[in-house]
Order: structure tokens, then C-alpha cells, then sequence
């Protein structure tokens, strides 16, 4: 019987760097022969991702936070039945940015949705679905937001309906992933105000452990 594959999440506010870090540690995978499925939330499926057309449409400026969060939660249990478990069953390790911490750190954290109610509509779309690592990147939001001004600037990419959202917000958002990074053994935190390949190097310090423990298994 194969063995089950490794669920890995990375998490951060808009800014952080999380797409130069997953770069990197999909190019450190494929060195090491490990077949790795690369997938976000929301999206991951032909229905997760127009789901996400919608959660983050600048058009969409109206959206309720209850319709947010229930629009989060029908991209996530599309994508743990369709795509995250059967690969998982498969031996697979999947990479996930974002995943249901985001949830928790925006909507209850950012939006101020009852805490309880937020994790009960994540139970209901994961059945129950955890990661085994979770990376977050942790960064001050004012850095985060010079730098995602300076990505937009040179690529000419215009922020998405949450990206707008003021510092406040920001701020109780990375308030809450600190609270959950403090709670959850299986969250590593990542000083992300470094240089990239500082902050690669730290996250690759704890990746080897895992994929040294996956060769031994073999």
C-alpha cells in the first residue's frame, strides 16, 4: 500500500514574497525527485477558479463578508475532494498557497467574523482535512505593502479587491496568523523581511528533514 502524501500550506499577507519562495521550493523538490502538485486557493479546480474571478474581482467592491467567506469555503471543499485528497491518497505531496489559515486570518482576523462560525464553515468544506507544515511568512504589512506597490509598478498589475484593503485591516490580519502561528505546532514562522534567498534558506532548512524522512521511507 502506498504511503500517504505530505500536505504542505504557505501562508503571508499580500507582499510577503510567497510567490518567489514557491519558486524556489518546487525547484528544490524536482531536484530532489520528489513529484510535487502545485495548487491556490482559491482556485485549484475549473470551479475554484471561477469562484476566485469573483472573491477577488475589483468590480466587487459590494461583497458582504458572509458571502466571502461562503464563496472561500465552496473553492476549498471542490478542491479537497476533487483534487487535494485523491492525491494525497496517491502518495502525492501537494503545495499549497494558501489554505484554510488564510480563512481564519482574513475573515475572522481582518473581517471580524465570529471565530467559531468561521471554523465550522472550514470543517464543513475540508471534512476535517489539516496540513501536516505550514509556512508562514511573516512580514510588517507597511513593508508588505511598499513592496507589493513596487511589484505592481514594474508589472503593471493592478491589486485585487482584498490587496485594496487598508491598513487596518492588514494589520488585524497578521495579528491573526501570529495568534494561530503561537497555537499550531504544525505552523512554522518565517521571517520574511529578509532578502529572498535569506528567506529560502531558512524555509529549506526545514523542508530537508521531510524529504530526508521520505527517502528513508522508500
Amino acid at each position: 500500500m502506498k504511503a500517504r502524501g505530505l500536505f504542505i500550506t504557505i501562508e503571508g499577507i499580500d507582499g510577503a514574497g510567497k510567490g518567489t519562495q514557491i519558486d524556489h521550493i518546487c525547484s528544490y523538490m524536482e531536484t530532489e525527485g520528489i513529484e510535487l502538485i502545485l495548487l491556490r486557493e482559491p482556485g485549484g479546480t475549473s470551479i475554484g477558479e471561477q469562484i476566485r474571478g469573483i472573491l477577488l474581482g475589483q468590480n466587487n467592491a459590494e461583497m458582504k463578508a458572509m458571502t466571502e467567506l461562503l464563496l472561500f469555503a465552496a473553492a476549498r471543499a471542490q478542491l479537497v475532494r476533487e483534487v487535494i485528497e485523491p492525491a494525497l491518497a496517491e502518495g502525492k505531496w501537494i503545495l499549497c498557497d494558501r489554505f484554510f489559515d488564510s480563512t481564519l486570518a482574513y475573515q475572522a482576523g481582518g473581517r471580524g467574523l465570529d471565530r467559531d462560525m468561521v471554523q465550522q464553515s472550514i470543517l464543513l468544506a475540508t471534512g476535517g482535512l489539516e496540513p501536516d507544515l505550514t509556512l508562514y511568512l511573516d512580514l510588517d504589512p507597511d513593508v508588505a505593502s511598499e513592496r507589493r506597490a513596487r511589484r505592481e509598478e514594474s508589472l503593471g498589475n493592478e491589486a485585487d479587491r482584498i490587496e485594496r484593503e487598508d491598513m487596518i485591516f492588514k494589520r488585524a490580519v497578521r495579528a491573526e496568523y501570529l495568534r494561530l502561528a503561537a497555537e499550531l505546532e504544525r505552523i512554522v514562522t518565517i521571517d520574511a523581511g529578509g532578502d529572498p534567498l535569506s528567506v529560502w534558506y531558512e524555509i529549506q532548512q526545514t523542508l530537508t528533514p521531510l524529504v530526508q524522512k521520505h527517502r528513508g521511507g522508500k
